[in-house]
């Protein structure tokens, strides 16, 4: 079965911009059609099953998005208030989940921000424990997040965390929505990341390019725990065998994909430093956050330009924006936006430093 697809509109502002092919809508009529709040549905438990040995992990949990594993992950970790989390202050669970922390843990968050600018070190954790039980709503979670805008945490970092976490009775959990990337990226495999770990999300369509879902991923308890709390959220899915289904295609057949988004990724942002346009990060997987502010062009006059070749990137008034590949750009679009790219700044020539920086999008509010 192949997944050759060629979407209307190349859509670079996230990697959930992925479209359900031809393919996926076949193989969902093959699926098994029983009830999975009952843990009833064959497609939707060989899902589960197949994530777990991928993560060497006992169980794991298929639910509707990452948000809600990240929720429930964290919700399994934290039993008892006063509580919080420690978490990198740009990471999804504190900035793009709508207060859940809060909400459905009653924990209070330590947002904080890597010194170096682009992981968490030991050092960041350590100096920001909340440990004062009169006062203070303790750490009990430190939440990691690998990859995050785009760059890989070491491993080395990772075990120097968890080792102090067991020292000091605390829980880990990882945001590993795009651990897909980190573990290509590396040549890590998934099950060495995910043992330092109580509990962890992947998703299914950041990257790997399913039409839905997240799994969560731990102990058999945890998850027996986790499919309690995603009930009582509102998530228990009924029919979500043909849905499992696709899921585990695009884990089989896009994975192996990952290395050539990359290197396309890698591509795009040479030539595009190559113009003169600068990079906030750098550029180690599938993300490139780009700089125009030396070339003296907005966003949004790039985001114009490239969208009449059918080409999307998440537009901003300002110097800077984040652009996303997927297993659905080619080498094609990566040289149609390098293209319009050059022909912008040879016209902007002269101009350097004329556009207002303005707020950058980095982050859209429709895409994460």
């Amino acid at each position: 079965m192949s997944t050759a697809y060629t979407p209307k509109i190349f859509d670079l502002t996230s990697d959930t911009a992925t479209e359900p092919t031809d393919d996926h809508f076949d193989l969902m009529k093959t699926a098994s059609r029983k009830d999975d709040v009952f843990g009833d549905d064959e497609s939707t438990n060989k899902l589960e099953s197949h994530v777990a040995n991928m993560l060497g992990r006992e169980a794991s949990l298929f639910c509707v998005s990452g948000c809600m594993t990240n929720q429930l992950g964290l919700r399994t970790l934290l039993t008892q208030p006063p509580h919080s989390v420690l978490c990198d202050a740009r990471s999804h669970v504190y900035n793009y989940e709508s207060g859940g922390i809060a909400y459905h843990s009653q924990a209070s968050v330590s947002p904080v921000m890597p010194k170096n600018g682009i992981h968490l070190t030991l050092h960041d954790v350590t100096s920001n424990l909340i440990q004062d039980e009169l006062h203070g709503a303790v750490t009990k979670v430190i939440s990691l997040e690998n990859t995050l805008d785009g760059t890989i945490m070491p491993l080395t970092e990772i075990k120097r965390i968890h080792a102090f976490a067991r020292e000091n009775d605390m829980k880990l959990h990882l945001d590993g929505a795009r651990l897909w990337n980190a573990s290509q990226a590396t040549g890590i495999p998934l099950d060495e990341y995910a043992k330092y770990f109580d509990t962890i999300s992947v998703c299914l369509s950041k990257g790997i390019g399913a039409p839905i879902g997240s799994m969560i991923v731990g102990s058999s308890e945890t998850i027996k725990r986790a499919r309690i709390i995603r009930k009582l959220m509102g998530g228990g899915w009924r029919q979500a065998g043909p849905l499992a289904a696709v899921a585990l295609h695009c884990l089989e057949t896009v994975i192996p994909t990952i290395p050539e988004t990359h290197r396309l990724t890698s591509q795009l942002a040479d030539r595009l430093q190559a113009l003169g346009m600068g990079l906030a990060l750098p550029c180690q997987t599938n993300m490139i956050f780009l700089d125009t502010s030396a070339v003296g062009l907005s966003i949004d006059q790039l985001a114009e330009a490239l969208l009449k070749k059918n080409i999307r990137i998440s537009p901003s008034p300002g110097t800077g924006t984040r652009i996303v590949l997927h297993y659905q750009i080619n080498q094609q679009v990566v040289d149609t936006f390098v293209e319009v790219a050059s022909e912008l700044v040879q016209q902007n020539t002269g101009k350097v430093g004329t556009v207002q920086s303005g707020k950058n999008s980095f982050y859209p509010s429709s895409r994460k």
